[in-house]
């Protein structure tokens, strides 16, 4: 015959015991989820910040050779206004 637990085997002291083990484990797996979750929001705070760093300097970069190619056609343009000047006069010469 295999012996039975029943629950005058089991004292006040060991239950609390078994409550307080309970409680224990399950405020560390917390927060261990807690500090798990925290780090994988740092990393993807991270990698946001490094892909937004990525645009801006490319925005940068941009705005750059966007200025370089306004300040050479502003360049072609006075010199085209200039013989269209040019041009101006020498037909209201011929006149």
């Amino acid at each position: 015959m295999e012996y039975q637990p029943t629950a005058d085997d089991y004292t006040w002291p060991a239950v609390a015991a078994i409550i307080g083990l309970f409680i224990l484990v399950t405020a560390v797996v917390t927060v261990l989820i807690w500090h798990r979750s925290a780090t994988t929001r740092a990393k993807a705070q991270l990698v946001r910040e490094r892909e937004y760093r990525e645009l801006a300097e490319g925005a940068v970069a941009a705005q750059d050779r966007n200025d370089h190619t306004l300040s050479e056609i502003n360049s072609q343009l006075q010199e085209m206004r200039g013989r269209l000047d040019s041009f101006e006069r020498i037909l209201k010469d011929v006149e």
